[in-house]
């Protein structure tokens, strides 16, 4: 439903107040002040509304004429009082712009008569405006003032203020008021920050000389105290910030300037002690000063923490007084390694000693002192092209040289602990050990360097020195091969083995893997030289290490070693076991109690002899190899009972018997001391008992299966029975052949008819 027009409202107004227009004119004059207000405001210089709301009034009374046209026919009483209305509200309409008019006269009268009171007040306004801004700019001034930062003072004035802190510094100065003298010059830097922007720029020439003026003559009669030594009077020292120059983003920032003036004393003291002509200065005897500089950090470092650290925190430096302290100190190390390093490059001895001693000081550096890894010690002058070629140099050849005296030793050949069985499993001789431990050492020595290059030089140092270990071991193994079963033999056989285990561990451990990755990155021929795409994508991937190709050569030769050790023994045990092959198999008598059975005498010598040289092996190889050495032994004394004792004889019913008896009650037991099934290393030896041992109607069975089986005359009424595998299967038969068990079964000389 559409909203009432103004005309309706006020017709609605008229006929629902319950009065007619005659007898409530004055309502209606209320009542159309009230829509006037509403619709056009309060404020009447704002009649802009009135002609828009004329206009509107106007348009719904023509509206309404329509209305009044177009319905008149059928609702004649609405119309007329649609008309009656209008007509009203058109004349109370008049009566508005007519008092609009004369309202609007009187505010106009009234506004020219208050005009020059307007404008006495906004001039007093204005003055009072121009007042505060030039009271606040006076409080900014004399705030300024307060805080030294003069810049708006005339230069007289302010010439007059430095005269007056220069004064108060020199007297402070005078009176050895050194802390009251820097809170003076901390005044005048002050100042001096103030006139950063100032246009007078005399007067900020006179305060920086001046202010560099007194800062050097403070700084030297700081220089020219022990404050080391004096540590009690610092703490009340405000900071001072250091003087320099802009460092290089490449360099270490400058030390802090009390720690410069702190470090003069001491850097006096080391360059007097350890410098020049001084006993103290004796080139053999590096930990002296190398001590020294630890021992000033250490007993330093509870006053930088305690009281010079609170203060540079004040201050809002960020920053170690500590670590500062041990920066200057370190400067002075540096140099004094530097000079030496270059002096003893010919002179062997004295210059491994200087690299003990600096690898030593970085490591007390770093843990007792907890000296930042980001911050340099001395490990980068060992980095240095001649020093760490000198260096390499002379780690080969003293570990050459300690090869040969080990290897020619007394004890080389004999493990440490060999009394102690705990820790002699691996069974190492003295020289492996030994050569291995030189290893270890020289890989913590490098392990610290900050440069990867640097560190994968030296592994292949120690790759170059295994092959050539390995190659003194080969040598020494050719001498002693005219007796594999001897004491020395076998320990080489150890110390090869002991090598591959370190090397296998090495290969795993995380440092050795992080330098194969740097190799692999950095493509160091050093150590991928002679390697092709997919072993240096092996090692990329970490399915390799570095190791392998050392560790290929050491298992060749230790295969060759163990290939020959078991030669001679098997020599020595088909020796002893002539008798045996050769014993009467065919004619011995049935034994039906096993119980009253006893070992072929033939059999004793070699029964003995394996016995022994089991015990022997056991007692001087490692355990790895020992298990490899009774497993190959297993498989040699196997092959060689099936060759020359079974397959060379033929068995009665009692000889198969006795050939059991001997094997499974006392040649396997013999191996059952190292394992819970030592059969199961002789299998051929076992199966073919066991087909020897058939009776008789089983044995002509399997003969027959398998004759059929070969021949392809198996019929149809045979064609459901198993294959001969599966029957050889039920009697426990798994490794011998078809072939093989015929030949066997013709073996038996227990058949009928015969």
């Amino acid at each position: 439903m559409a909203a009432p027009t103004a005309a309706e409202q006020i017709t609605n107004k008229q006929t629902d107040g319950g009065q007619d227009v005659d007898s409530g004119s004055g309502s209606l004059e209320d009542y159309v002040v009230d829509f006037v207000e509403k619709e056009v405001g309060s404020d009447l210089k704002d009649l802009k509304h009135v002609g828009e709301l004329l206009d509107r009034l106007r348009e719904e009374n023509n509206v309404l004429e329509e209305q009044v046209r177009t319905v008149s026919s059928s609702v004649p009483p609405k119309v007329s009082a649609a008309l009656t209305a209008a007509e009203e509200a058109r004349c109370s309409l008049e009566d508005l712009l007519q008092r609009e008019r004369h309202v609007s006269n009187m505010l106009q009268q009234h506004l020219q008569g208050a005009q020059p009171w307007m404008d006495n007040l906004g001039q007093t306004l204005n003055q009072v405006d121009t007042i505060e801004r030039h009271m606040k700019y006076l409080r900014c001034l004399q705030h300024i003032e307060e805080l030294s930062a003069c810049c708006v003072l005339t230069e007289a004035v302010m010439c007059k203020v430095l005269c007056a802190r220069s004064a108060a510094v020199q007297q402070c100065l005078m009176t050895s008021s050194v802390w009251e003298a820097i809170r003076a010059i901390d005044n005048m830097a002050a100042l001096d920050a103030g006139l950063d922007q100032s246009g007078c720029s005399h007067l900020r020439d006179f305060l920086r000389e001046t202010l560099l003026f007194w800062h050097k003559i403070l700084k030297d009669r700081l220089a020219s105290d022990d404050l080391i030594s004096h540590r009690a009077s610092a703490s009340g020292a405000p900071s001072a910030q250091p003087v320099s120059s802009a460092t290089p983003a490449s360099l270490a920032p400058p030390i802090c300037l009390p720690i410069q003036i702190m470090l003069q004393p001491l850097g006096k003291r080391f360059r007097y002690h350890f410098y020049g002509n001084r006993q103290t200065n004796s080139p053999s005897k590096p930990e002296w000063y190398l001590t020294q500089v630890l021992m000033w950090m250490g007993n330093s470092s509870t006053f930088m923490e305690e009281k010079i650290q609170p203060i540079l925190d004040r201050a809002g430096a960020s920053i170690s007084a500590r670590v500062e302290l041990c920066r200057g100190l370190l400067s002075l190390v540096q140099e004094k390694v530097a000079s030496d390093a270059s002096r003893l490059l010919y002179d062997d001895m004295l210059f491994c000693h200087l690299v003990e001693e600096v690898l030593q000081f970085e490591k007390e550096l770093r843990s007792n002192h907890s000296y930042p890894a980001v911050l340099p010690g001395l490990l980068h002058l060992l980095l240095e092209d001649s020093v760490l070629q000198k260096w390499l140099t002379v780690e080969k050849k003293m570990a050459v040289e300690k090869m040969d005296a080990m290897l020619s030793a007394e004890g080389a050949w004999s493990s440490q602990y060999k009394d102690i069985s705990d820790m002699d499993e691996l069974k190492a001789p003295d020289c492996a050990e030994t050569f291995m431990t030189l290893l270890q050492v020289i890989t913590e020595r490098y392990r610290s360097l900050p440069c990867p290059s640097a560190q994968l030089k030296f592994l292949g140092l120690q790759r170059e020195l295994v092959d050539d270990f390995r190659i003194r071991l080969t040598q020494v193994m050719k001498e002693e091969s005219r007796c594999p079963l001897g004491a020395r033999y076998c320990a080489i056989l150890n110390a090869v083995n002991y090598i591959c285990t370190i090397l296998g561990d090495w290969g795993d451990n995380v440092f050795f893997l992080q330098l194969q990755q740097a190799a692999v990155s950095l493509g160091e021929e050093v150590v991928l030289g002679g390697l092709g795409v997919m072993e240096v994508g092996r090692l990329a991937s970490l399915e390799g290490s570095l190791f392998e190709g050392l560790l290929a050569l050491l298992d060749r030769l230790k295969g060759d070693m163990m290939g020959r050790l078991l030669e001679w023994t098997m020599r020595e045990i088909t020796e002893k076991a002539k008798p045996y092959c050769q014993d009467r198999w065919l004619s011995l008598p049935s034994q039906h109690d096993q119980s009253t059975m006893t070992l072929s005498s033939s059999a004793c010598p070699m029964m003995l002899c394996v016995r022994d040289r089991l015990l022997n092996l056991h007692q001087v190889l490692s355990l790895s190899l020992f298990q490899l050495a009774w497993q190959g032994l297993a498989e040699k004394l196997d092959n060689f009972l099936y060759q020359d004792v079974v397959l060379s004889n033929h068995f009665s019913e009692g000889g198969a018997a006795q050939l059991q008896f001997d094997m499974t009650r006392n040649l396997f037991p013999l191996f059952g001391h190292y394992c819970k099934r030592p059969e199961n290393f002789f299998k051929h030896v076992k199966e073919a008992c066991i087909i020897l041992c058939l009776t008789v109607g089983s044995a002509i069975l399997l003969r027959n299966l398998i004759k059929e089986s070969e021949d392809g005359t198996r019929d149809l009424a045979g064609a459901g029975d198993p294959p001969p595998e599966s029957a050889l299967n039920e009697f426990g038969v798994y490794c011998l052949a078809p072939c093989d068990v015929l030949i066997l079964l013709n073996l038996r000389a227990s058949w009928p008819g015969q």
